[in-house]
């Protein structure tokens, strides 16, 4: 049985999100808050195996209250997100900076055609993020942590001519990838392309905040798109991304790989086909093993491939894989993959 704490300002909508979750024999609603202190409070007496959080609320809003939770009781912390106003596309995402997992809709009313994959979402996203073991988020350190050492790096002949970088990322993905990019040189010498699972409709917030927040202008991949240096390009909702050897976007509606799409998979076998050993993959957090086997494919034609370390996943299910089956040249931390990234692009 999954134990929710929901928290929402709303009686209505709490009483709604009450009866979708109880819906679901696995799941147990064992406490409700109508406001971030309320919430603090109640995660520290119920204490839930995951939590819903609403975003705007009275007293304490939901990203200070997810920064306290996960500061003094962590738990695995959903966002269910009712806002469609184009002001607060990028709000979500700065709750992920905080420390919360993942970020759905909220389901629609009964009725609307809609209602039941809305459901079905928030649902499985409860239970997959029950089965993630958070950590504690100390208070902001006054210093910060040292980096640690980036691995030695290959000499100038051995490496190759890098004209693209291939990113696949899934659950605790967009930290990682906010962390990596403001870590990258603001003229960064050639195009990323970027396959971050998310739920449907949050994409759009999602490369407004990675453009404001790191620098490196990012938006959503055109078919037929020519790649530009110092750009990152995401997969669309519900296209598979890859590229020609010409540097144009290609948009695929082919079917889902690994039950997903876009799917890291492909994007690393078109960039493997275009680029070859003129490459760089790096599969950061995720569930599942999405990327893994392509990742080797790139490795194995000498482009240079990097999986996110263990230590700093919050879900070492893809970088994991990859580790089990040798495709990562470095195995490494954000802030060690941002640098070598950055190195490597000096020595090439």
């Amino acid at each position: 049985m999954i134990n929710v704490l929901i928290v929402e300002d709303s009686a209505v909508i709490r009483e709604f999100l009450i009866h979708v979750l109880s819906s679901d024999p696995d799941i147990r609603v064992v406490g409700t808050a109508s406001n971030g202190l309320e919430a603090v409070e109640a995660a520290r007496e119920k204490r839930p195996d995951v939590i819903t959080m609403d975003i705007h609320m009275p007293q304490m809003n939901g990203f200070d209250a997810t920064r306290r939770i996960m500061e003094t009781v962590p738990t695995p912390i959903i966002i269910v997100s009712g806002s469609s106003s184009q002001e607060e596309v990028s709000a979500p995402f700065q709750a992920l900076e905080a420390g919360a997992l993942a970020v759905v809709h909220r389901p629609t009313s009964p009725g609307h055609p809609e209602y039941v994959p809305t459901a079905k979402e928030l649902i499985q996203t409860v239970k997959v993020m029950a089965e993630v073991k958070v950590v504690r988020r100390w208070p902001r350190p006054i210093k910060e942590a040292p980096v640690p050492l980036m691995p030695k790096l290959k000499t100038k002949k051995e490496l190759p001519d890098v004209r693209i970088v291939a990113i696949g990322a899934s659950t605790g993905g967009p930290v990682v990838l906010e962390t990596v990019l403001s870590l990258l040189p603001k003229n960064f010498p050639v195009p990323i392309l970027i396959v971050q699972h998310m739920a449907t409709g949050f994409l759009q917030g999602f490369v407004e905040w990675l453009t404001q927040s790191t620098g490196i202008p990012t938006h959503i991949a055109a078919h037929g798109e020519e790649i530009q240096p110092g750009y990152a390009y995401a997969a669309p909702d519900g296209y598979h991304m890859g590229v020609q050897n010409s540097g144009q976007i290609q948009l695929s509606k082919d079917d889902k790989e690994n039950g997903l799409r876009p799917s890291v998979a492909y994007l690393f076998r078109s960039v493997a086909r275009s680029f070859g050993r003129n490459s760089i993959g790096v599969l950061l957090t995720g569930m599942g093993d999405d990327g893994a086997e392509e990742l080797k494919i790139l490795k194995e034609l000498g482009a240079v491939t990097i999986a996110q370390d263990e230590q700093s996943s919050v879900v070492f299910g893809m970088p994991g894989e990859a580790v089990k089956i040798d495709a990562a040249t470095y195995v490494l931390p954000p802030k060690s993959i941002a640098l070598t990234l950055a190195s490597l692009m000096k020595k090439c």
